[in-house]
């Protein structure tokens, strides 16, 4: 019974332990809104950084691409939403949301409404896209979505000539959900997949610096540490008791007492 207390006094101490990481795994969104961008890029390299939480708007012209980047890591399901205000007069629009990953691939939506058309008289149109969870490492061949920096593109790709150059204001944000344990796989990138993370030289290593300055607030993740470390440990601990537990009630008080035979 000493052993059955020692492990349960274990077990105790080790989801004490978890429970903190466990929370200090998710990340917490930016508060500051008067940081927030007011104006988007115009191509891949010219991206309007964002914090993930963060709340960017710009305004732009109907038939403009709209460009903003944001850091994505390893466990974290992406979230991407977009609201356009349209101008008071209009004929219907179809508008769309892309997010590509650090190797510029475009990554596919597991749900959302990524492509919506607002009528003639709509005042705005929202779109959502949530992305597939982001692996540690995945195989050369696949286009799985990968830790790194991740770009939003807002267009119009449906709109009546005489709507090109009407004005528009756009708003965007981009928050992610930590899926924990159950979405971690061996193997991890040696680096995250950021703007200039590939340069050698000194100044190419400062012009990388300010091309890569967003990542999340803890830092780009290992890619080996898991909450599934945790898990597979109080399993053992679980085992052990079940054994220690199973042992004591099958063996009975001790040896038999022995009759000696009849005469």
């Amino acid at each position: 019974m000493r052993t059955v207390r020692a492990l349960s006094a274990a077990l105790l101490t080790l989801g004490l332990a978890a429970a903190p990481a466990a929370a200090d795994a998710s990340p917490s969104p930016s508060q500051d809104s008067s940081a927030a961008p007011t104006r988007a890029g115009t191509s891949f390299r010219t991206a309007t950084e964002i914090e993930q939480g963060q709340r960017a708007t710009a305004s732009g012209s109907t038939g403009d691409y709209l460009y903003w980047s944001f850091p994505a890591d390893t466990g974290q399901r992406p979230t991407v939403g977009a609201t356009v205000k349209l101008p008071d007069t209009h004929a219907a629009q179809t508008w769309q949301i892309d997010v590509y990953d650090g190797l510029r691939r475009r990554q596919a939506c597991q749900y959302g409404a990524q492509t919506r058309t607002a009528a003639a008289d709509a005042s705005s149109v929202e779109l959502t896209c949530v992305l597939r969870t982001v692996r540690a490492w995945s195989e050369p061949w696949a286009n799985d979505p990968l830790p790194g920096t991740y770009y939003i593109r807002l267009t119009a790709a449906g709109v009546a000539t005489a709507d090109l150059g009407l004005p528009v204001d756009t708003e965007v944000r981009a928050d992610s959900k930590d899926m924990g344990g159950a979405a971690a796989v061996d193997g991890s990138l040696s680096e995250p997949l950021v703007p200039g993370i590939a340069t050698k030289s000194g100044d190419q290593q400062e012009n990388a610096a300010v091309l890569a300055g967003l990542e999340p607030e803890d830092g780009w993740a290992s890619g080996w540490w898991s909450d599934r470390w945790v898990w597979t440990a109080v399993g053992g601990v679980l085992s052990a008791l079940a054994g220690v537990a199973g042992y004591a009630l099958t063996r009975g008080a001790g040896r038999p007492v022995r009759v000696p035979p009849n005469a």
